[in-house]
């Protein structure tokens, strides 16, 4: 087959060649990426087709290979290779570790601002933060109900304030 045949047998199959590379890809750049690599690729092996043989066949399993090829070669980059003792950098792989250095800073501040509270206020927040109920921090402490919450309502009051007055120029 002359090299002019050639080009008019290839040029006859490019809408066909156009038409399966999508059918393969199911993505019209990828598609365009594998007709040019197969016309490439039976452009430089022109010589390996032999006449007689149907034409159409011959393209089709070079873009078929390519295709192929290159999915494996998709796959392989993405296969974590872990050579570890049970796996362990693949089992390990889901989960995130968090930074919590910002947290703990703040949580010491905050339990210092709590520490720096009358005992009076101080004791029944702490008691409630711990989960008792207003009744049970009242008979522990022999106090009445409504000044256990009145003292919970300062504890939480004044925190609030020196919260704001900490973090007034901070930026969440």
């Amino acid at each position: 087959m002359s090299q002019n045949e050639f080009h008019s047998n290839f040029n006859q199959m490019s809408s066909i060649l156009h038409s399966f590379a999508y059918n393969l890809t199911k993505n019209v750049e990828d598609s365009k990426d594998l007709f040019q690599e197969t016309a490439y690729r039976a452009l430089t092996n022109r010589e390996k087709f032999r006449p007689g043989t149907n034409f159409k066949a011959w393209l089709f399993t070079i873009m078929k290979n390519i295709f192929i090829n290159n999915y494996r070669k998709k796959v392989k980059a993405n296969t974590i290779m872990d050579s570890t003792d049970n796996m362990y950098y693949i089992n390990s792989g889901s989960t995130v570790i968090a930074n919590q250095g910002e947290s703990n800073i703040m949580m010491k501040e905050l339990i210092k601002m709590v520490d720096g509270l009358d005992d009076t206020v101080r004791i029944p927040f702490l008691m409630h933060y711990q989960g008792f109920k207003y009744q049970e921090i009242a008979d522990h402490l022999d106090l009445p109900l409504g000044t256990v919450k009145s003292r919970i309502f300062f504890a939480r009051k004044e925190l609030k304030e020196l919260i704001g007055k900490r973090y007034e120029n901070v930026k969440a």
